[in-house]
């Protein structure tokens, strides 16, 4: 095999095992386990003659049900090598919609952690096998009787050759936010245009360094964590909770990396409160002056505009003295680019780590164009853009501004949804992407938000909630998530939820007793802090936009549970079904003690 592009991901990982048999292709923080390419290759080979052992033949379904771990690669990978659909499942799904998916998927066998086997035997899916890691559950397979299962005479090369490119490497679950979750068809051809598109874009190398923390349920975490390393030999670092994220990166020091907006938006508020609780005076004045400088900086990077010298040689005096440590205590030192997706990102977020020297660039994408379709390098980026679309796709916008795609990345179909994918992607090929966008003469996209979320008001003037809501979150690192009411109302409002970390510094440097969400949406100070954010964000909207009412819920949102997906994307449907309550309270002709206004907003006269 030549270093030439191939068509199967059995035969990409093949090559890259080969290259250097002792590198380490897979490792956990602290190189408490480590895998080298070798090991890795090897055990792919004896774990795919377990799974056929077992009964797994070319067109099955595999499902995998963990945390990110080592161990989870060299399983995914040798079904892949049996030509089996290998896919994984969110371990958050209660019984019924884990019925739903592992039948719609057709799964013969699951691959699973011991906490998740009495949830798969309350789904009642008819699953031929259980193959569970670290112990031995009874009515279950362990790895080692799985890899005993296999038949010496298994030919294994025979096996991953006979793999083809149009075969369907994965599942992709949609969130279900309408319904059932889809499964998403992602061929081999799908992944390898991707793979090899984002590397001729973003320049990836063998050796290159990145962590896995995201549900490998997500398509972000399978693009950059799995599918990355097998087709180019990237290191993988694996993070069981993603909650550990930061100390990972200091461990780390990445190379290259990629996280949803508010695990940067998070990644900043840390940084402000470490400078804000500096105790050392002259230090916290050092690092005040720096931040100042990169903002300096942003502001004529976020505007398009040249970098005046003066500004580029404080800029540089900052670096040499503040912001080089300041990257190194983040672990992002290293870091050639990083990228943020799955949803928009405020501006200013970008615009402050641009300003710190870590070259963020944005991408889009969807689960039913094998992940990312627009991204550029970081030196072709323009904040607030998307980037282009990688070469070979093709783009037009509907009437209304719905951006429609098509090209290699398109999905198959949706899994046993024929009128459903017939109703997304049309006759000549092209996909709905239900987002609306603008494109400037460049091809740069810049995404408005989605078209079932526009909000249109009483007056009928449309309105996108994501930039709303991205432009109040921007500057306020207490508030988690934001969701903003005004369809068919008078005038916007919102519900504010508080960031659990953030809140708890902020409690912290406060003095204040408890952090709970209960205490801290009733505190005098936190509101106040509020009001200030809100109406600073009002600022930087026009009249229509601003909030001119908003509410603190006395709960946190957790990612993963009702209100917002795994991927820090909001569940609007289900918030205005359950919150319908807290919204009302929010156009009541008074005030009430828990609904405020923003600080500088004049009094509603009564509706």
């Amino acid at each position: 095999m030549s270093a030439s592009r191939f068509d199967t991901l059995p035969e990409a990982f093949q090559y890259t095992a080969a290259r250097a048999p002792e590198a380490v292709a897979l490792r956990t923080p602290g190189d408490g386990q480590m895998l080298t390419w070798g090991e890795y290759a090897r055990r792919v080979r004896v774990l795919a003659a377990g799974l056929a052992g077992i009964g797994v033949r070319p067109g099955d379904t595999v499902a995998l049900m963990m945390s990110n771990r080592l161990e989870f690669y060299p399983l995914e990978v040798a079904a892949q090598h049996l030509g089996a659909t290998s896919f994984s499942v969110y371990n958050t799904l209660p019984p019924a919609q884990l019925a739903h998916v592992l039948g719609n998927a057709g799964v013969r066998v699951v691959i699973c952690e011991p906490q998740y086997v009495d949830r798969l035997r309350d789904a009642e899916v008819g699953l031929e096998h259980i193959v569970c890691l670290d112990q031995v559950v009874e009515g279950t397979l362990s790895i080692d009787e799985l890899i005993a299962s296999g038949a010496a005479g298994f030919d294994f090369e025979a096996a991953w050759r006979a793999v083809r490119a149009e075969d369907v490497a994965t599942l992709i679950y949609t969130s279900g936010t309408t319904g059932n979750p889809k499964g998403v068809e992602t061929t081999h051809a799908n992944i390898l245009f991707q793979v090899y598109g984002i590397a001729e874009a973003l320049g990836i190398e063998f050796g290159d360094t990145i962590t896995s923390f995201m549900p490998s349920a997500h398509i972000a975490d399978r693009l950059t964590g799995l599918y990355v390393q097998e087709v180019l030999g990237t290191q993988v670092t694996c993070v069981s909770d993603p909650k550990l994220i930061a100390p990972a990166l200091a461990d780390l020091h990445p190379t290259i990396w990629g996280a949803v907006p508010r695990v940067w938006e998070k990644l900043k508020a840390a940084i402000e409160f470490k400078v804000a609780g500096e105790p050392d005076e002259q230090r916290r004045a050092a690092m005040e002056w720096a931040l100042s400088v990169a903002q300096r900086r942003s502001a004529f990077q976020l505007a398009g505009e040249p970098v005046p010298d003066d500004v580029a040689a404080e800029w540089a005096r900052a670096d040499e003295l503040v912001l080089r440590g300041l990257r190194a205590a983040l672990g992002l030192d290293r870091v050639r680019w990083a990228m943020s997706g799955a949803a928009p990102i405020p501006p200013g977020t970008l615009g402050f780590f641009a300003g710190l020297g870590i070259p963020v660039t944005e991408i889009w994408g969807m689960s039913e164009l094998s992940c990312i379709c627009s991204v550029s390098h970081p030196r072709d980026a323009r904040l607030g853009t998307v980037g282009r679309l990688l070469p070979g796709m093709q783009a037009r916008q509907s009437a209304d501004g719905e951006l429609q795609v098509r090209g290699p990345l398109v999905m198959k179909g949706y899994r046993g949804l024929e009128q459903q994918t017939a109703e997304a992607i049309d006759a000549e090929g092209w996909l709905s992407t239900g987002d609306i966008v603008s494109i400037d003469a460049d091809g740069y996209l810049a995404v408005v938000d989605r078209k079932k979320e526009l909000i249109i008001n009483a007056a009928g003037k449309n309105m996108s909630p994501a930039v709303i809501e991205n432009t109040i979150k921007a500057g306020a690192p207490l508030i988690g998530a934001i969701a903003t009411i005004g369809e068919g109302r008078p005038y916007n409002t919102a519900l504010i939820v508080l960031d659990a970390e953030a809140a708890e510094s902020y409690a912290r440097q406060h003095d204040l007793p408890d952090a709970s969400a209960a205490a801290l949406a009733t505190d005098p100070s936190v509101a106040h802090a509020i009001r200030t954010a809100v109406a600073a964000g009002n600022d930087r909207l026009s009249r229509v936009e601003q909030i001119k009412r908003f509410r603190i819920l006395p709960v946190f949102w957790e990612a993963g549970g009702e209100e917002i997906t795994l991927t820090m994307k909001l569940e609007r449907r289900v918030v205005t079904e359950k919150y319908a309550t807290d919204m009302e309270a929010l156009y009541t002709a008074t005030l009430s003690p828990n609904v405020h206004e923003p600080a500088a907003a004049p009094a509603l006269a009564p509706s």
